[in-house]
Formats: structure tokens, sequence, C-alpha cells
């Protein structure tokens, strides 16, 4: 009787760690893929916009790593691609801002999207699903380039506003 009851007990053993490796596999294997047809597309600035920020080189080459985004295929590609955003996203808040878009406006804009990416990040850190934080970031950064929009196409003079004159 000994016998049977240890010879049951290391076959469910043998079982159940077999049964283990199985699922572990198949879980590892479906999360390294990426679908970007799903995510929002960049917000298109206008021409006067564009004229300003191709002279800003900061923002181009950051602009260029963002582009990055949608060309990757799988976690990896997003995780590097991030790395690359957020290296680009540190030297464009040290630079010089052009005139038209040193503004509170622009500044708090980017602050959010800097958050946004780093939420990103964190969901590849803990290996969470990064579909709703990468929605969230594209959504920011058009938030960005929209408001590049705003400041350009309104024309309002602060002075006459504030003077009472």
């Amino acid at each position: 009787m000994h016998k049977i009851v240890i010879i049951g007990l290391l076959l469910s053993i043998f079982i159940s760690c077999k049964d283990k490796t199985q699922e572990v596999a198949n879980d590892s294997s479906s999360g390294y893929e990426l679908s970007t047809e799903a995510w929002p597309n960049k917000l298109r600035v206008n021409s006067e916009v564009r004229a300003i920020l191709a002279e800003w080189p900061e923002y181009v080459a950051m602009d260029v790593s963002f582009d990055a985004l949608y060309n990757a295929a799988n976690i990896e590609d997003l995780r590097l691609t991030l790395e690359n955003i957020i290296e680009e996203q540190k030297l464009l808040e040290v630079s010089e801002y052009p005139e038209e878009f040193d503004k509170p406006q622009i500044k708090s804009r980017q602050k959010v999207f800097k958050t946004y990416v780093l939420k990103v990040k964190g969901d590849l850190i803990y290996r969470l699903d990064p579909e709703a934080s990468v929605h969230e970031m594209i959504n920011s950064y058009n938030a960005l380039r929209n408001q590049f929009n705003v400041m350009l196409n309104s024309r309002l003079d602060t002075k006459l506003i504030l003077d009472e004159e």
C-alpha cells in the first residue's frame, strides 16, 4: 500500500511539471507579436509649423524616432524604439526652443508626452500589454503637434489683452 501511494505521488508530480513547461512556452511565444495597424495616425501639422520645426534639429530627431515606432514588429523593437525616443526627448527638453514655441503650453504638452512614454516603458518592464499605453502616448504626441498648430494659428497679441488702456 505504501509503494502505491509513493508511485501515485511521483506520477502526479511528473504530470504537473510537464504541463507547466508547455504553458510557459505557449505564453512566451504569443507575447512577442505586435500589431501597429490599430494605432492612431500621427497628426499632420500645417506648412508654417512644418517650416519652423524643420529648423529645430532636436525636434526633427525626436520626430524621426517617433516615426520608427510604427515600424516595430515585436516587443523588442518597441523597447529599442522607446529607448531612442526617451533619449531624444531628453535632448529636446534641454534644447533651445524656437521663439514661436517657447511657451508654457508647448512645454506642458511635452511633459505629458514624456509621462506617457515612461508609462509604456513601465508596461514593457513589468511585461504588461503596452497597447493601451501606446495609444495614450500617440494621442499625447498628437496633442503636442496640435498645440504647435494652435500656437501659430492664434495671432492674438497678449499685450493688447492685458493692457487696460
